[in-house]
This record gives structure tokens, sequence and C-alpha cells, in this order.
């Protein structure tokens, strides 16, 4: 299917305890926390934003882990 979502099968196979391949980060230059301290864009709370390039491997994964399943990063929001 075409511009369709990748299914389970397609994601790397991470048995191996490493993190998967990510972007450096999940900003998506739609940046908005107008309403709350969640951006609209990437979902990081502004705390996470802030503090991204002083984060352990480990804290950006939790994030990437959480932003995913809520559906981030967001385009044209």
């Amino acid at each position: 299917m075409k511009g369709g979502t990748s299914s389970m099968s397609d994601q790397p196979d991470n048995s191996g305890g490493t993190p998967p391949q990510r972007a450096d980060t999940p900003c998506v230059a739609v940046c908005s926390t107008t309403f709350d301290d969640v951006c609209r864009g990437c979902g990081r709370t502004v705390a996470e934003v802030a503090h991204w390039v002083s984060m352990s491997a480990e804290q950006k994964e939790c994030v990437w882990q959480r932003i995913l399943l809520q559906g981030y990063p967001r385009r044209n929001t």
C-alpha cells in the first residue's frame, strides 16, 4: 500500500537490547506549547525539549517510546 503505515514486522529487531536507530530528535518544527507544557508537534514536555541535549540515550529512548505510543511526532497539526 503506497503511503501506508508500516507493520510491526517492518520494524528492526530489537531483541539484542540496543535501542533502535532514531533521528537525533523527535522535533518536526511544529513547535507549540501554547495551551500546556507538551509540544503539539513532537509530544515532548517543555523540560524534555530543554534538556534533550544532556539526556542519556536511555532517557531519550524512554521519551521516544512514550511519544510514539501517544501518536507523536505529528506534522501539520
